[in-house]
C-alpha cells in the first residue's frame, strides 16, 4: 500500500481559521489517496502563508516525515506549494516524492516547465500593474479626468494614517471609510482597466504592502466593498 503526507496551505489565518478552501484540498487529497488504495499515514500538515513566501516550516516537517516513513508528499493543487519557480524546481530536486492530485501523471519535466510559466506569469501581471499606476500618476499630474468626467484623484489614502483611526461616532466612521475607499478607488479602476479580477486585485494589494483600512488582509469581497463605498 502507497503512503502519503499530506500537505495543505490557505493564504490567510481567517481562511485557516474558518476552513475556507481547506476543505475542498481535503476532500481532493482524500479522493486522489483513495483512487491510489493508498493510505495517509500521518496528521496533515496545514501552512498559513503566503503563496509568494518560500519559509514553510509546515511544508519542512512534512517533508522530513516522508523522508523518514518513504512516504509520497501529496497536494491538492501545484500552487499550494508555490508560485515561485525557484521554490518548485527545489522540491523536484529535493528527494521527495510528490505528487498534485490535480496533475497526478506530471513528471519532472512537466513540473519544472509549469514552476517556469507561473513564474513568469507573476512576473508580467507585476510589471502590469506598475506600469498601470504609473500611467495614472501621469494622467493625475496632467489633470485628467476619468470616463465619468470627474477628476482623477490622487492614489492611496488622501489623509494617511488618520484614516485608520475610527472616528467618533458611526457618522464619522461612514464619512473616514468613504473618504478612505476614494482615495484607492482609482488604483482598482486602473487594475480592472488591465484585466485583473476582484481576486487578483485583492493578491496585488496584498502583495505590494498596501493596507487596508484596519490593517487586515485584502480579499475579493473587501475589494468590492471598497468599490460600492466610493460610489
Amino acid at each position: 500500500m502507497d503512503k502519503f503526507v499530506a500537505y495543505l496551505r490557505v493564504s490567510t489565518a481567517r481562511q485557516g481559521r474558518s476552513g475556507l478552501g481547506l476543505e475542498a484540498q481535503r476532500e481532493a487529497v482524500r479522493a486522489f489517496v483513495a483512487s491510489r488504495a493508498g493510505k495517509i499515514i500521518a496528521p496533515e500538515f496545514i501552512e498559513v502563508e503566503s503563496g509568494k513566501k518560500d519559509n514553510r516550516p509546515k511544508l519542512t516537517a512534512a517533508l522530513a516525515r516522508c523522508k523518514a516513513t518513504g512516504a509520497t508528499l501529496v497536494v491538492a493543487k501545484l500552487d499550494r506549494l508555490s508560485r515561485n519557480a525557484a521554490f518548485l524546481l527545489t522540491m523536484r530536486d529535493s528527494g521527495v516524492p510528490f505528487v498534485a492530485a490535480d496533475m497526478p501523471d506530471a513528471n519532472d519535466l512537466t513540473v519544472g516547465i509549469m514552476a517556469v510559466v507561473a513564474q513568469a506569469e507573476r512576473k508580467a501581471i507585476s510589471e502590469r500593474t506598475k506600469a498601470a499606476l504609473a500611467s495614472y500618476r501621469q494622467r493625475f499630474e496632467r489633470g485628467e479626468k476619468d470616463a465619468k468626467g470627474r477628476k482623477l484623484r490622487k492614489l492611496g489614502n488622501p489623509n494617511g494614517a488618520a484614516n485608520l483611526v475610527p472616528g467618533g461616532g458611526t457618522e464619522a466612521a461612514s464619512a473616514k471609510a468613504r473618504e478612505f475607499a476614494e482615495g484607492l478607488l482609482p488604483m482598482v479602476t486602473e487594475l480592472e482597466a488591465e484585466g485583473l479580477s476582484l481576486n487578483a486585485i485583492a493578491r496585488r494589494f496584498n502583495e505590494d504592502g498596501i493596507q487596508s483600512r484596519r490593517r487586515g488582509v485584502w480579499t475579493a469581497k473587501a475589494i468590492a466593498n471598497l468599490k460600492v463605498q466610493a460610489a
